[in-house]
Formats: structure tokens, sequence, C-alpha cells
């Protein structure tokens, strides 16, 4: 039991409680909490923040429990309203009523009327889903989390060519936007569909002039679209001033750059700059890209170490049965979202193991095992590895979902620079007949991008076999090679460091 003092009033318990959640310790926070209320079973406030600290250990039971009995207490607090929306959503469970209680409330508030929508969406009603979001673009044309979540939206139902209207219907009344412009941008960047962020970046110089937040984004795009020479200008010009050394999404481009024209060497030295940030791992791949070409010894001490990738099996292949029913039902979205690495198939969203369905709170007590096992496993600490320098004492989750490929459906070689460990759990295969011969299907570890044109092989291959785990380190390179024909679905996490 954790002390606190006996005077602290309840908005200093409910402050202290949240303190330990972003500390990561909302176990300590449950226990603060459910003492405080101990005290004070009718302060909605109190009740609040218990929902809120089990929505961040993924208990969507006990959060949705928790907050409805704050809006019962509070009926007309709409934060309380909309929190109890959200944990009913990742819960998997209808939504949008409580966040038409929860618009409501508080009518202005966009944040609203974008969970709506995905609670739409989630009950198969893609069309309100859209149309609600892209009215009020159009009255509210600067609304850019809206923008955002209107062009995620319509790339998850196949209307990619379209995605970006609501910018361009924004930008044609008000071309004089920066902040329109930037956005729009990043979601091409995000699609990866360089070509038309090309053409974007034109017009707005076109309606801009020479603006300094457009150098990165033409840095960006001359070196995806193949311009080594103007690329490597305006990279140099950029990294001469010292604050763009700290922008670690652009020292990353760079780096990617000097490893896709074959610089490894000049490559390693300019991501030291940014090796010590809390970001790092979204260098390292591209260190390890590069240390390999070079046939740098290092690159073993970074990936070799034959413990950072384990294979546990956690079902057998008859206890399938009831979770690949469960996920298939999941698996409405015909297209893959925006800026995922699927290829030709679907990826659910929202946080998976926050979901109440029986299967797949059983399915999350055997990841977890499985990871506290492996992390067991691993070799002696050492400080400057990405995946060595620490053993974190509870198993907490940066992401999970399912995906399902069919056809010639893949994964593309990507990293999960947010995580510390990455995973595939395979709970559906295609049969031989169907999938092609090996490799189909496999997963490969270590093959950069192919876009980056570097033929490096695989340091590991994997072949699916259903019930099976694949553990390995975020920061390494990983993808699927395409099957012919059939269903392959898999579960995929990323652990905390």
């Amino acid at each position: 039991m954790r002390n606190f003092p006996a005077s602290l009033s309840v908005s200093e318990l409910a402050r202290h409680a949240l303190d330990l959640r972003d500390r990561d310790d909302p176990e300590g926070a449950v226990t603060v909490l459910e003492t405080a209320l101990g005290r004070h079973p009718d302060e909605a406030i109190l009740w609040q923040c218990l929902g809120l600290v089990h929505r961040a250990l993924l208990d969507s039971e006990p959060a949705i429990a928790a907050l409805q009995k704050a809006a019962r207490l509070r009926p007309q607090d709409g934060k309380i309203m909309q929190a109890l929306a959200h944990v009913t959503l990742e819960a998997g469970l209808p939504a949008t009523a409580i966040f038409d209680q929860a618009r409501a409330l508080m009518p202005q508030d966009g944040s609203v009327l974008i969970g709506r929508s995905a609670a739409q969406l989630a009950e198969g009603d893609v069309n309100a889903a859209i149309g609600d979001i892209e009215a009020v673009c159009e009255t509210s044309p600067l609304w850019l989390e809206g923008h955002r979540a209107l062009a995620d939206l319509k790339w998850l139902v196949g209307q990619q060519e379209e995605f970006v209207s609501s910018y361009k219907i924004a930008l044609a009344r008000d071309p004089g936007s920066l902040p329109l412009w930037l956005n729009l941008l990043d979601r091409y960047q995000r699609v990866e569909r360089f070509d038309w962020a090309a053409q974007a970046l034109s017009a707005a110089y076109d309606a801009l002039g020479e603006r300094d937040e457009l150098a990165p984004i033409a840095a960006i795009c001359a070196s995806e679209l193949g311009n080594q020479v103007e690329a490597d200008a305006l990279f140099a010009r950029l990294l001469s001033q010292p604050h763009h050394l700290q922008d670690i999404d652009l020292l990353v481009r760079a780096v990617r750059h000097l490893v896709r024209t074959n610089r490894p060497s000049q490559a390693v030295t300019l991501a030291a700059h940014g090796l010590e940030s809390p970001e790092a791992n979204k260098l390292w791949p591209y260190v390890a890209t590069a240390w390999r070409m070079m046939d740098d010894p290092q690159w073993h001490w970074l990936e070799g170490d034959e413990r950072l990738v384990n294979r546990i099996q956690l079902y057998e292949p008859q206890e399938l049965i009831g979770i690949s029913r469960t996920l298939r039902s999941l698996h409405r979205m015909a297209h893959q979202p925006a800026g995922q690495s699927v290829r030709i198939g679907s990826q659910t969203d929202g946080p998976l193991f926050a979901r109440i369905e029986p299967e797949i709170r059983d399915l999350r007590r055997r990841i977890e095992q499985a990871v506290r096992s492996h992390i067991a496993s691993l070799g002696p600490e050492d400080p400057r590895h990405p995946v060595l320098h620490r053993r974190p004492p509870k198993v907490r989750f940066a992401g999970s979902w399912s995906v399902r490929l069919q056809g010639a459906g893949h994964h593309s070689n990507h990293v999960h620079p947010q995580g510390w460990l990455s995973s595939a759990l395979y709970i559906a295969v295609p049969a031989d007949a169907e999938s092609g011969p090996p490799p189909a299907g496999h997963l490969q570890l270590g093959v950069p991008p192919a876009e980056l044109g570097i033929d490096l092989p695989p340091i590991r291959v994997v072949a699916p076999e259903p019930g099976w785990l694949t553990l390995f380190p975020s920061t390494m390179w990983h993808g699927t090679v395409p099957i012919a024909d059939g269903e392959r679905m898999t579960v995929a996490f990323d652990v905390k460091g």
C-alpha cells in the first residue's frame, strides 16, 4: 500500500494519481485512487481519474465502470462523457450514442466529432463517419485536426484519389495559409506519395514564396524522387544550421538519403548527432544498414545476437478457432490505413488489447507471459544498445493490432521506432498451394526498404506457422514476402522499453 498525506485535498489526490500514471506507475495510481475513494466515495473527479488510469492499463471494463460512476455524479461534464465514449469504443462496444452525449455537452470541441467518426466507422456507418467531419471542414476550413482525420478516413476506406480533397477546398479559399500547406504536404509524405507532394510543394511556393518551413520538405521530396544533386544541396544547407541537427526527423531523412546514395560512412557520421536522443530508435535502422554495407563488425553487436530474436509457441492449432473467428469479425475495412506497412490487406483500428472479448483477453495474457519470458532470456545489459540497455519491469504496450492479408498481400520493410520490442503472431496462413513456394509469406528481418535500392540479404527468415509468436527488436527492418493467394492473419504489438 502506497502512503500519501491524509491532508491532501481531493484535487491534489487526483493530480497525484495522474502524475503516477504519467511516470509509468499506473498500478500505484489505482492504489491511491481506491484508497481516496474509500474516504470520498462521491467525488466525481476521483472516479474520472480512476477510469483514465485503467484506460492507460488497457483495462477497459473497470475503466468503463469508473467513468460511468463519474458521469452519474457529474452528468453535465463533457470531458467525463468524452472519456467514457473513448474507453467504450476501445473496448469494442457501440459508442456513437455516448459520443453524441459528449457532443451535446461540448458542441464546439472538434475532438469529440473525430472520436465519434471512429465510433461510426466501427459500427459500419462509413458515410456518416466521413460526411460529418467533411461538413465541419467546409465551414471551418482552418480546422487542421479535422482535415487530418478526414484524410486518414478517406484513405482507409479506399478513397485514395480524393483523400486530401478537404485541404484543396480550404486552400482554394485561403491559399496563403502556411499551416494548411504544411499539413497537406505531411499527408502526402505519410502515404509515401512524394510525386504528389512535389506537385503540391510547387503550388505552395507559388502561393507563399520562399518559406524556410518548406525547405525540409523540398529536400525530402528531392531525395525520395531520386534527385540526388538537388537533395544534397538542400540537406547541406539545412544541416549547416545547428538547430536543424537537433531536428531528429530531418536528421533521419538526411541519413536515409546518404544510405540510399551509397555513402554509408557519411551516414553513420551524421547519425551520431542523434544517437543519444530519446528518439534515436528512428536512426538505428539506418546505422545498422550502413554498417552492413561497409561490412563493419559493429552490426553484429547491434543486430547479430541470436537472443534478440525469439520464437515462442502461444497456441496449439486446435486452440486457434475462437481467436481466429473473433479477429476476422474485426477486419471490416477493405483497405490499409495511411502510413502503415500493410499492402493489399486490412489492419484493425484502436488498441487491440483494450478490447473486452474473452478471446482477446486470453490472447493478451499469453502474450504478456511470452514477453516476460523473452526479456528474461536476453543477454547482459549494455548501456549503448537500443534493446539491451535496460529491462522494463512491467510489460507495457505501445500499440496492438491485427492484420489480415489476402491475394498478393504483404508488409513492406519497415521499423517501429515507438517500440522496444516488436512482434508477429501468426493466427492463420494460406495453404502451401495458395501461398506459393517458399519464401512466400515468410517474415524477413534485416532487409532494408526496397526504395533504398540496397541489396542486403535478410539476417533471419521466419516461416509462418499458426500459433507461433516471433519477437524482435523494434529497430530491426522487417517485412514479409508477398503471398500468391489465400489469407494470412496475424496479431502484432510493440512493447515499450
